[in-house]
């Protein structure tokens, strides 16, 4: 996850634009310094960068693939590989963002199983600014069930927005992981989290496994140091008999499996992720 936790400059716009053009030719960036939403495709643009050059494989050692549904994923050279290691060594990824927030879930194996992951991040905010809590619900209650309302409602307003976004970013991230185009209609979706079950057309949806956690940024707003929260959700199939979901509610049950990034620590090593 990575945090857009400040203002960036000209100069480390020119640096990661460089980057992009010279190291991912899948990815079309229009050069736009002044556009604070280029400058977010760059930074999640380079996320698989960064995670491979972690696992030490040079860039001229890997190639970004992608299906005709959309879903992403890294093939390596197959040099010194037994053709069992290399069919198992394909990394799925899915890529997104929302407001001061880009992430990226990834997964190893075989192709058929890395891409079916996506990743759903929701700020725990109303939209527009200012708005009441109730009214921000009932501007989004096409993408509910009745059943996921009568979840949300009778609430207090911060049980309530969090609930919506936690729902908002279950759907994301399944329909994401399924490789769904814009459009696709969320109240088809029903996730009675209580009762740790999930619905797909009133069928209920087994194997998935959905990891729910919240990310809590600090971000420099002009001299103003801003407090912001997400609702983050990884969707994955494993294909096991039933749908499971797992909550990280402490910084140190995420350690194990999530790495939290800021512009600095990206910047800093943009000469190597070329490499």
């Amino acid at each position: 996850m990575l945090a857009l936790n400040r203002e960036y400059t000209k100069q480390e716009y020119d640096a990661c634009h460089q980057v992009v053009v010279e190291c991912l030719p899948h990815l079309t960036v229009s050069y736009d310094p002044n556009n604070p939403d280029s400058f977010r495709k760059l930074m999640l643009g380079m996320l698989p960068l960064l995670m491979m050059r972690h696992r030490r494989i040079p860039r001229a050692k890997w190639t970004d693939k992608v299906s005709g549904a959309g879903k992403h994923w890294i093939e390596q050279t197959p040099d010194d590989m037994s053709p069992e290691k290399f069919i198992h060594s394909m990394i799925g990824y899915h890529l997104t963002v929302d407001n001061s927030l880009c992430g990226m879930a990834m997964t190893q194996g075989t192709k058929r199983r890395v891409v079916n992951i996506g990743l759903g991040i929701k700020q725990f905010a109303v939209h527009p600014k200012g708005a009441s809590v109730d009214a921000y619900v009932q501007s989004l209650q096409h993408k509910l069930t009745a059943l996921e309302l009568s979840h949300i409602s009778g609430q207090e307003d911060a049980t309530k927005l969090r609930r919506l976004c936690i729902t908002l970013a279950m759907k994301d991230a399944y329909i994401k992981a399924i490789g769904q185009p814009v459009g696709f209609d969320y109240s088809r979706l029903e996730f009675d989290v209580g009762n740790k079950r999930a619905f797909g057309d009133g069928h209920i949806l087994g194997g998935w496994e959905f990891r729910v956690f919240t990310a809590n940024l600090g971000v420099a707003r002009g001299t103003k140091l801003v407090q912001e929260q997400y609702e983050c959700v990884c969707a994955f199939f494993r294909g096991s008999p039933e749908s499971t979901f797992i909550w990280h509610d402490s910084p140190k049950q995420l350690e194990s499996w999530v790495q939290f990034i800021n512009i600095d620590q990206m910047v800093k090593v943009l000469p190597k992720l070329s490499a």
